[in-house]
């Protein structure tokens, strides 16, 4: 039987992701990898080359930064999107005085681009 065609597909776009989120946490790739008992040369193809991981590792790797794979599996992104997930585990740190400032800022930040429109 011959095998169906399917495009592979494409992880860069995920991989950078990790990278930025990786890097953005200031967490080196060493310290990644002893923590999730991979290589750092598996990681850096993953980063670098759009490796495909397995599927544990993808897993792992989307919990640990909060990141969104709807925004590279679907075409429409069903859910919210990564940085939306990222500050909300950044909230969920805050305490009741950040939370304060934050909605301050928050709302004054849609009042000026109200205004703007």
């Amino acid at each position: 039987m011959a095998k169906r065609p399917v495009p592979q597909y494409d992880f860069k776009a995920f991989g950078a992701a990790i990278k930025a989120a990786r890097t953005g946490r200031k967490e080196s790739r060493k310290e990644v990898c002893d923590e999730m008992y991979i290589s750092p040369r598996y990681l850096a193809n993953i980063e670098n080359k759009g490796q495909h991981p397995s599927l544990q590792i993808f897993f792992e790797l989307m919990l640990r930064y909060n990141i969104s794979v709807d925004q590279f599996l679907l075409k429409q992104p069903a859910g919210k999107n990564t940085q939306r997930r990222q500050l909300d585990a950044l909230l969920d740190d805050m305490s009741d005085k950040g939370i304060r400032i934050v909605t301050a800022t928050a709302r004054e930040i849609s009042e000026v681009e109200k205004e703007g429109e």
